[in-house]
């Protein structure tokens, strides 16, 4: 596999001291973290990143990490300016939606607040995952084949080497996390001091960790080196662990594809018509051109310059191919399935007792010794921020009631009031802000409810007046679904 050479190396988290896989003692000002015991986590891995942390010592380059990737960050966001990249779906860089609104007239977000804003974020960029990794390269390989080419654009082709990693975080990534540890720090950095520092959680996998740790970093940056927040805890994503940012918890969930592979059969008629005239003997079918047309936006952020796959496509078709994507999602952890909003309940469960400043109230996804120690589920902090993975992201929306759809979606015709749009809802470093506002109401202050999907103020109709300010007590009230465990969906989770 070749190695994209960045200039620097990208910010891993410390392992324990002690080399165990049992808790760190827990230091703000450290990168030292809780570690659940888990099978997932064995010595290997920690070894692995202790050698990687050793070599970047080695050469001199980690304490020169931060004021590099301050300097580069603006250039590594302006690479990514192509116009289809807001249609692919997952795999859309973060953008803000919005540009940020301050609280209203009247209402503040204050250090005063048990809880002044909880961030959900998803990992940054990375290589596509192993599985969709053997499909890609299997399309791909049918166009290598092709006996002769006669479009110019798949002259490229002819010396194409495949050199994507698997599903690990790629540096722009990396970039886009530090970005946000920034972006937060600047924007709610009156909410901290030297005992109030941000308390930071991921679920276990790599990228997920790595994401985390390169927003701490972001934050400390920002912060003038002032604050240094820490992964406090590390949630293992195996079968056997309850984990409220991964989704794996729910065995008996079946995610319809037939809705997305009708939409998918319908726009690729002309795609693959073209690619088969372009591509002779090649024998491209509709299956292929999803992972096809993933490539352009996985080669885009790993080489951060546009891929000469995505001008194989149009930006209609790029546009046909959010829809899929749009599909697939719906229909996996959102409204389209059954048991998806289920599998976001913990997670509202744990926003509810961190809002309220209340122990947690769950009996689903949720870890009951995590949740309930003060250590790795503090209620006293002001600024909260998770780390998770954009079908776990999508089961929260969910769950808490965001997105809804007036009807189920046209597998055969986008409908233009359609929201549910993956690259809006949970692109790479997508995220969810949840803000505790203080307002004064014919004098008398009140706690307020205000939630921000990739900056963008959601109504909250559901418990308010559809102006994105919800009374705290109304939102509680609203979320009844989570509130009773996901009304017996959760039971149906697993075999009887």
């Amino acid at each position: 596999m070749m190695v994209k050479h960045t200039g620097y190396p990208l910010v891993l988290p410390f392992p324990s001291s002690s080399g165990k896989s049992g808790p760190a003692a827990y230091d703000d000002s450290g990168l030292k973290y809780f570690r659940v015991p888990s099978s997932s986590f064995p010595v290997r891995k920690a070894l692995s990143i202790l050698l990687v942390f050793l070599i970047v010592l080695l050469f001199g380059h980690y304490f020169q990490l931060v004021p590099r990737l301050a300097s580069e960050s603006n250039n590594r966001t302006s690479i990514l300016s192509g116009k289809s990249q807001r249609f692919w779906g997952p795999y859309s860089p973060y953008y803000p939606i919005e540009e940020y609104q301050p609280p209203p007239n009247g209402c503040s977000i204050t250090q005063a607040s048990t809880l002044a804003i909880d961030l959900l974020q998803r990992h940054g960029a990375r290589y596509p995952t192993s599985g969709a990794s053997k499909e890609i390269q299997a399309s791909l390989q049918k166009l290598l084949n092709a006996s002769k080419y006669t479009d110019m654009r798949l002259e490229f082709l002819r010396s194409y080497q495949w050199h994507l990693g698997e599903a690990d975080l790629v540096p722009f990534g990396a970039t886009q996390s530090f970005q946000s540890g920034a972006e937060i720090y600047h924007r709610y950095g009156h909410l901290v001091d030297d005992h109030m520092l941000p308390f930071v959680r991921a679920s276990g996998g790599d990228r997920v960790v790595n994401s985390a740790v390169n927003w701490t970093a972001g934050f400390a940056d920002a912060s003038g080196q002032l604050y240094h927040p820490s992964v406090s805890v590390i949630i293992p994503e195996t079968e056997t662990s309850n984990n409220t940012l991964e989704d794996h918890m729910c065995p008996n969930s079946r995610a319809s594809q037939d809705e997305a592979n009708s939409w998918r059969d319908m726009f690729s008629v002309p795609i693959v018509h073209r690619l088969n005239t372009a591509a002779v003997g090649a024998d491209i079918l509709s299956e292929d051109i999803p992972g096809l047309m993933s490539l352009c936006a996985f080669e885009t952020v790993f080489e951060e310059k546009e891929s000469e796959f995505c001008d194989l496509f149009s930006l209609k078709e790029f546009q046909a191919y959010e829809y899929y994507q749009d599909l697939l999602k719906y229909y996996k952890t959102g409204y389209g399935n059954p048991l998806g909003p289920v599998q976001g309940v913990g997670y509202v469960n744990e926003l509810l007792a961190r809002l309220r400043g209340r122990p947690v109230e769950d009996r689903t996804q949720t870890n009951s010794t995590l949740d309930s120690s003060p250590v790795t589920f503090p209620l006293n902090r002001t600024v909260y921020a998770d780390f998770s993975h954009d079908n776990q992201m999508a089961a929260i929306y969910s769950a808490l009631g965001l997105f809804p759809q007036m009807r189920p979606p046209n597998p055969t015709r986008a409908d233009p009031r359609w929201t549910w749009v993956v690259s809006r809802l949970v692109p790479f470093s997508g995220r969810m802000i949840t803000e505790k506002v203080q307002c004064s109401e014919a004098g008398i202050p009140g706690d307020f409810i205000r939630i921000l999907i990739n900056d963008a103020i959601q109504p909250l109709a559901f418990c308010g007046a559809g102006d994105g300010l919800c009374g705290l007590e109304a939102f509680v009230e609203s979320q009844i679904y989570a509130r009773r465990n996901g009304a017996g969906d959760f039971e149906k989770c697993f075999p009887e």
